[in-house]
């Protein structure tokens, strides 16, 4: 026998959770994993970075710029804030607008499954999709579910199963296959916002030091901090360039992101000058680094040894630290997938698609890919909220 159904959405994350809580009439989530939400659960630290103060189209990479602005501008940061506001829910700001709960991420999910349950949306967990297609009226698909099959039939499909990203929590490319299947096109995918790595291990004797950078590779730069692992470079700044940086390139850094640097060594060789040029600078930037630069960039000799012209090259050396990666950690830490399905064959305003009417992509699948600090928690919560309300206003 098959269930008959308005709306079935694939995948009981940020986005499709959110769709489901806004699209009304007979509509089922369904998700392979055994709880839902698994990615908010483990997000920021188990406190879930659910937005940013400072979201807008700009800090979202696509092929089109331009296709975010519409759903970001219908259901902005402040309305998810005013949701989890009205769900009791304490937040706070960490640094650059990003809000976190104040308990525990799984707040977040309980709210979304109470605005699901309010909303009449029905959640199947531990299902996978078998089969699916599109008969020319409707959607069908095979579940398994239980050890056996249900077979569904469907108005509306929803297609917000996420991307590759951190494999471990079963995250596959589901996502482009089925959108492939159903005439979309896609764009290239990759890791996003991932620790990038070196083949010869350069930075193994520093790894755990940190500190504030200006990184910058692309034409984008940012300043956060840092951090040196065995297999490379990690941080929020490497996390960010990373979605920026593809393989051959050079990433820079700029060890002084202040740029003061070169007139505080010209003012501390008044009263520091009998002190090693070294230990100085370790009072500047950590100890290991500065062993580490040292046979690089000759450093030797007292401060008061160094001319203006040599203070002026160290520094600007500091400034501009370029260093090729050989890779990245790949699909398994990163946190997003770059890329997916192609925003041309889908309304902005909608996210259904322009040319096979009742399927929609939300989410991480979509070609729009935030920086770190909560954007892409918030393109879900828009993207779903859109596809959601345009669902239930085809009634």
């Amino acid at each position: 026998m098959i269930q008959a159904l308005d709306t079935l959405i694939l995948g009981a994350g940020a986005a499709g959770m959110m769709c489901a809580a806004h699209a009304g009439g007979r509509t089922l989530v369904v998700d392979h994993a055994r709880a839902p939400g698994e990615k908010i659960r483990i997000s920021g630290g188990g406190r879930c970075n659910f937005t940013n103060l400072h979201t807008e189209s700009g800090n979202f990479l696509s092929e089109n710029p331009h296709f975010c602005k519409s759903a970001l501008a219908r259901y902005s940061q402040w309305d998810f804030i005013e949701l989890v506001s009205r769900h009791g829910i304490g937040w706070h700001e960490k640094t650059l607008g990003q809000l976190f709960c104040d308990g525990r991420a799984g707040q977040i999910v309980d709210m979304l499954r109470a605005e699901m349950a309010r909303a009449g949306a029905d959640l199947w967990l531990s299902t996978k999709v078998a089969e699916m297609a599109h008969d020319g009226h409707h959607f069908r698909a095979t579940l398994e579910r239980d050890g056996a099959r249900v077979e569904i039939s469907a108005r509306n499909l929803v297609l917000a199963t996420g991307g590759k990203s951190i494999p471990k929590m079963g995250a596959t490319g589901l996502s482009c296959d089925i959108a492939r299947r159903f005439g979309h096109a896609l764009t290239e995918t990759r890791p996003a916002l991932v620790p990038l790595t070196f083949s010869d291990a350069p930075f193994a004797a520093l790894s755990g030091t940190a500190l504030p950078v200006r990184a910058s590779c692309n034409g984008a730069a940012f300043e956060e901090a840092a951090l040196f692992t065995h297999r490379g470079l990690s941080g929020p700044a490497i996390l960010q360039i990373s979605s920026f940086w593809r393989e051959g390139a050079a990433i820079t850094l700029d060890l002084d992101p202040a740029g003061n640097l070169f007139e505080t060594l010209r003012a501390e060789r008044q009263s520091q000058g009998r002190r090693n040029l070294t230990t100085v600078l370790g009072q500047h930037l950590p100890a290991k680094l500065v062993a580490h630069l040292t046979p690089a960039l000759a450093l030797s000799g007292n401060l008061a040894d160094q001319s203006d012209a040599r203070l002026a090259e160290i520094t600007g050396a500091l400034r501009g630290w370029h260093l090729t990666p050989t890779g990245s950690e790949g699909w398994r830490t990163a946190e997003v997938m770059l890329g997916g399905i192609a925003t041309g064959g889908l309304s902005s305003a909608t996210m259904e698609s322009r040319h096979l009417p009742g399927f929609y992509a939300i989410g991480e699948a979509v070609d729009v890919t935030g920086w770190l600090g909560g954007y892409n928690f918030q393109w879900a919560w828009s993207s779903g909220w859109a596809a959601g309300q345009a669902i239930a206003a085809r009634g």
